[in-house]
């Protein structure tokens, strides 16, 4: 258990540094209203988990640790679109349309619409 939590850990750091250090250095060269940065890492972090994904599932050389490190540590950390893609790729994958397009639309829509609630209730 205590590996599992350590192998997180270190993924979810080397993510959210990763996520940091790109979002930012584009932001840098490419300033603007547009978030760039974080469109570009929403899209590499979906690559990278189908990459990851992809290669875990053919392999038998990988491991559940590798897993727990690169796709719920580096990518989760890395951007969590990247996990919300692949969750809906495996259920539009099994044939589930209805609960694949349920699910991006409450988490689109939900995640909005909290996100409204949780700012306007800090403003005075």
């Amino acid at each position: 258990m205590w590996i599992n939590i350590l192998l997180i850990g270190i993924g979810s750091m080397a993510g959210g540094i990763s996520r940091y250090l790109l979002s930012s250095g584009i932001r840098y060269w490419f300033p603007g209203i547009f978030p760039l940065g974080i469109l570009l890492v929403n899209i590499l972090g979906c690559f990278l988990i189908g990459l990851f994904a992809g290669l875990l599932s053919n392999a038998s050389s990988f491991s559940e640790n590798h897993k727990l490190l690169l796709t719920i540590g580096f990518c989760g950390s890395f951007t969590t679109f990247s996990t919300f893609s692949l969750d809906n790729l495996l259920l539009l994958s099994s044939k589930a349309y209805l609960l694949a397009g349920l699910n991006i639309i409450i988490s689109v829509a939900g995640g909005l619409l909290a996100t409204f609630v949780g700012y306007n209730l800090t403003r005075s």
